[in-house]
């Protein structure tokens, strides 16, 4: 879901974290803070209505099953492990079939607008509903996605416009590109419209949690905590910054076989993991 930020998130973020705060490097140059925040705060969960068919399709059902709106699922013991950080030499993936890479930015394009925008009130209810889902019921029902994660990585991608469409085909609140929403429909069993704004939602979440199992099973043993008190000053500290890494540039970017842990696009980690504390989307 890689895409050029347009001039309001310069000018939403430069708004956020002013007087030099932050530092910039990337492909889009901008103050960066210089100490990441060490906590993030989580809303509580909210129950969703059913939605998934009664009826699991085979092929999703071996693979752990749909997202389920419910957060009734009893959470697996946390793996025991001596640190908290990545391994050096990854596992192999879990998941052998993978989303389609980004695609490139479209340099000096001018994203577009279409249909009618949501209001900031349906766009939060929106991703909280959408932060609150079970992706993972079978194989890991312990992942969640934070609610201040959905709400800044929003904010970061399309500055909660539902109507928006940027020049690399990202679509809507999360961005999602067609190519993406379409492999994440026949990954969970699930039949989202990438141009509706609650489905774009759960559409970015799915993603987000898809994420978090592949890198969590590769680096992390299976510890698929998208906690920031166990991010360190380095960025490849921590599962939750290679995931809002990999959320950008795409899964293989970040986690690749007998590699390390990278983080390719280090300011749009910093500027997620600024704005779930300090967004002023946080308040809306």
């Amino acid at each position: 879901m890689r895409r050029i930020l347009g001039r309001w998130a310069v000018v939403a973020v430069a708004a956020l974290l002013a007087a030099g705060t932050l530092t910039a490097c990337g492909e889009g140059e901008r103050p960066v803070a210089a100490d990441l925040p060490t906590a993030a705060p989580v809303d509580q969960p909210q129950e969703a209505p059913a939605d998934a068919p009664s009826e699991e399709p085979p092929a999703v059902a071996a693979m752990g099953g749909r997202p389920s709106p419910s957060a009734s699922a009893s959470p697996r013991a946390k793996p025991s492990r001596t640190s908290t950080g990545p391994l050096a030499k990854p596992d192999p993936p879990t998941e052998t079939k993978v989303p389609p890479p980004p695609r490139k930015p479209v340099a000096g394009c001018k994203p577009s607008y279409r249909g009618t925008a949501a209001s900031r009130s349906q766009v939060k209810a929106a991703l909280a509903d959408a932060a609150a889902r079970t992706y993972w019921p079978t194989s890991a029902p312990d992942i969640r996605i934070p609610s201040a994660l959905m709400k800044a990585t929003a904010w970061q991608e399309s500055g909660w416009q539902s109507n928006i469409v940027a020049c690399d085909t990202g679509i809507g609140l999360m961005q999602v590109m067609p190519d993406t929403a379409k492999w994440m429909n026949q990954r969970f069993g699930q039949s989202y419209d990438v141009e509706d704004y609650q489905d774009n939602a759960y559409l970015g979440g799915s993603y987000l949690a898809w994420l978090t199992k592949y890198i969590g099973d590769m680096y992390f043993k299976a510890d698929y905590r998208l906690d920031a008190s166990l991010c360190t000053a380095q960025l490849e500290s921590c599962l939750l910054n290679a995931v809002i890494s990999a959320y950008n540039f795409g899964h293989a970017a970040v986690a690749e076989k007998d590699k390390p842990l990278t983080i390719p696009n280090p300011q749009y980690v910093r500027n997620v993991r600024a704005l779930m504390t300090e967004c002023e989307c946080l308040s809306f």
